[in-house]
This record gives structure tokens, sequence and C-alpha cells, in this order.
């Protein structure tokens, strides 16, 4: 007999009370529909150790699982050096260097973070699809989740549609931020030839919390939290009040002390996909962004 074990294919879920079925426990795990009727089709829901294509009444020491196959990426593998942070069976969490692409696009199509997971993931032997949990934008630093597995993918997905994932950024702005701590309620949305995103009143709702962590002459250092997920965010948030991040070309002006914005996502915090415990990673303020601040005390 097969004994599967836990591993970056194989996840499996204790029966823990009496009455439910298979389908019921999937559930309870918050196995989306899509993956479990895809995991169906594929017969490969685990049931005691073996693969089991009914809807079977379960009882408390019981073990229901999933298997995820081996999936074939097409990402060109690149030597590109990655700064990781942390990894397990699910999660790979990496401190994404600026001036780097996430993912592949038309006009960027090596190069990106995901060229340099593709040529990680078969050093390592792993045979699965790259899934970005969260991106960046190319010049903003900082923690990218990669989901290893179709499960860990959607478990994380689910908690970041539903803005469970607390998501802490570092930026440098112009202008001395008067309150210690503030929040952003402010739409944001974007007219349809325009290429910014730009505060406006039929926009999508969004809130960005900040907190003063240094002030210097002419410019403070804050860290952001962003309650909802809109793209810019912090950048269209900051320079509406006032306080643009400083070297953002796109919604403000390039600096002589950085070459790209001020910013740095540095500590996310959220539930773990398999274990249930939650978890917090943080990636080191970067050496240009410590140079700035360098030249901002003088200046």
């Amino acid at each position: 007999m097969k004994f599967f074990h836990e591993s970056d294919s194989v996840v499996l879920f204790p029966v823990e009370e009496n009455g439910l079925t298979i389908d019921d426990v999937l559930i309870k795990n918050q196995i989306s529909v899509r993956l479990m009727r895809k995991l169906k089709k594929e017969k490969r829901i685990i049931f005691n150790n073996k693969f089991s294509q009914k809807n079977e009444k379960v009882k408390i020491g019981d073990v229901v699982g999933i298997f995820m196959e081996d999936e074939i990426d097409n990402i060109e593998p690149e030597d590109i050096p990655l700064d990781i942070i942390y990894e397990d069976f699910d999660l790979l969490i990496i401190n994404k260097r600026p001036h780097i692409v996430v993912h592949p696009t038309p006009k960027c199509i090596s190069g990106t973070l995901a060229n340099g997971i593709s040529s990680y993931y078969m050093k390592k032997d792993i045979h699965k699809k790259i899934r970005f949990v969260n991106r960046l934008d190319m010049d903003t630093s900082g923690i990218i989740i990669v989901g290893k597995n179709p499960f860990a993918h959607q478990q994380m997905a689910l908690q970041l549609e539903n803005d469970m994932i607390e998501k802490k950024y570092l930026a440098v702005v112009e202008g001395i931020v008067k309150e210690d701590e503030g929040t952003i309620d402010i739409p944001i949305g974007k007219e349809e030839k325009d290429i910014l995103n730009k505060v406006m009143n039929d926009g999508k709702r969004s809130i960005s919390k900040y907190k003063v962590l240094k002030r210097y002459r002419k410019s403070t250092f804050l860290e952001v939290q962003i309650l909802t997920g809109k793209n810019h965010q912090i950048r269209v948030h900051m320079n509406y009040i006032g306080h643009p991040i400083i070297g953002d070309s796109l919604y403000y002006k390039r600096s002589s002390f950085i070459d790209r914005q001020a910013l740095h996502a540095w500590s996310i915090k959220f539930s773990h996909p398999r274990y249930k415990n939650i978890v917090e990673f943080k990636a080191p303020l970067p050496e240009d962004m410590k140079y700035l601040i360098e030249k901002l005390k003088m200046n």
C-alpha cells in the first residue's frame, strides 16, 4: 500500500468530527469548488491512504487529503539570484530587489523574478507552476509571496480577497508629515485612456494607514499599511495628501539621491495555508533607501 506523507504535492486533513463526508472535510478546509472539481476529475482525492472516487462518509480518526500532480512551467529559467526569506512545502517568500519585473510581459519577456524562480525550481527539482500571491511594481522592493502548489495559492488568494493579509511598507516622502498617525480613506480609479491611477469619486474604496517613524529636515520616513489592494495605492494616496514618495518619477519627480520610488514592502502577516498559524515575515530596508535617508539627514 502507498503511504501518503505531507509534501509540496500532498496535503492531509485529519477528520475531527463525525457525521461528515469527504466533500464536507474539504469544504471545511476551504478547498475551492473549482480546485475540488479538478481534483475529482483527475482522481486525486485521498481517503485513508488510497485514492477515492466517492463522496464517502468519514469519522474521527480518518484522514482526507489531496494530491497535486507535477506540473510543467513554460517560463524560461534564468540564473537570477534570489533573496529567499522563507520556504516550506507551500510557500516561497522572496525579498525582491528593485528594478526587476515580477512576471514576464510582452514588453519584458526575460530577466524577471519569475525567470529566476523557474531556474531555482529546476535546480531544486520542484515541478510546479510559479504562482504569485502578490505583485510589486518593478521599482518597488520587498516581500513577494509565491504559492508552490495550487492549494497554497488558492488559500492565500482567499485571504488576499478578504483583506486578511497584513501588508506594511516603508516609504520616504517629501515634506514634514505633521500627524504622528493617520488614515487615508479615499477612492482610487482610472479613466479609460489614462495610464495613471488617481483619486476619483467613483473609484474603488482604498484605505491606507500611515505612521511616522522619523522626521528629517524636509522629508518624513513612514510605515504605511494598506487595508485594500488598489494598484499604486500608496503612491496615489501620498501624492494626493501632498507628501509624494521621493523618487517616484511616475507620480512626482526623479531624485538625485535614489533612482526609483523610495517604497519597500517590508512586513507581511497572514495565516499559514496548511497549518493555519499566524506567521509574519520581514525584509530589511534596502541599501539605496538607507543611502537616501543618510542624504536627507544632511539636506
